[in-house]
């Protein structure tokens, strides 16, 4: 692998959530990424300059940018809880593009929580260029507050965004685990692609109940290292 390392500036940090944060970043020049694709970032400085974790890019290739979203654990003391206190000017260093979660033809995409990031720049690029069709995404979170990018996913998809929580009952939105039976109430076609992120737990288990539903393991999408 190339030792490819970027220093580049935070342009903008906001919360988009009560704990995720978008960060907009310089982009180096000839800088390029496949929506999907991720890259190691550390912080640009002494104590955390080696420590290294994988994000996806949020932004599309053609933006003058680049953007991350990223979830914010300020109970623990690590990278992303250092990441939540970083302010615009602060430095980070990107390293190889790589991986994740390629886009091959119409289907539905299945996240939980913050898996939903990979999605992000898929979806956008898909919009942009008018070749959204009937992708849906079916997005399981906690309560509502956890939920990414509500408006814009909405705006994009309108009633083929759809949310499930688990953790909190209300009338506007599911109350359901991801599972065979669930499935069966808000997917028509099995015969088409699946793209499924979140925590491994989850992803195990849904390729397990999506191939017993009759989806072949080659149209079963997930992140490849």
């Amino acid at each position: 692998m190339s030792a490819e390392e970027h220093i580049v500036k935070i342009l903008a940090a906001e919360f988009v959530t009560h704990n995720v944060r978008r960060f907009t970043l310089e982009k180096p020049v000839g800088y390029r990424f496949e929506p999907g694709q991720a890259t190691e970032i550390s912080i640009n400085k002494p104590d955390w300059k080696n420590e290294r974790r994988p994000f996806t890019f949020t932004s599309l290739n053609e933006w003058e940018h680049l953007e991350f979203t990223i979830k914010i654990y300020s109970d623990r003391q690590g990278v992303t809880n250092e990441l939540g206190k970083l302010q615009p000017d602060d430095e980070l260093i990107l390293h190889d593009v790589w991986g994740t979660i390629h886009y091959e033809g119409p289907g539905t995409f299945i996240a939980g929580g913050a898996g939903v990031t990979p999605f992000i720049a898929i979806l956008r690029q898909l919009y942009n260029t008018g070749k959204l069709g009937n992708n849906q995404l079916i997005f399981s979170n906690r309560t509502e507050k956890d939920i990414i990018l509500k408006e814009e996913f909405t705006a994009m998809l309108g009633d083929r965004f759809i949310n499930t929580l688990t953790q909190e009952k209300t009338t506007q939105y599911d109350n359901h685990k991801i599972d065979a039976a669930y499935l069966q109430e808000v997917v028509k076609d099995f015969n088409q692609y699946f793209y499924i992120c979140g925590p491994d737990a989850m992803v195990d288990e849904l390729e397990q109940t999506l191939i017993g539903l009759g989806v072949p393991k080659e149209k079963v999408v997930r992140e490849q290292f």
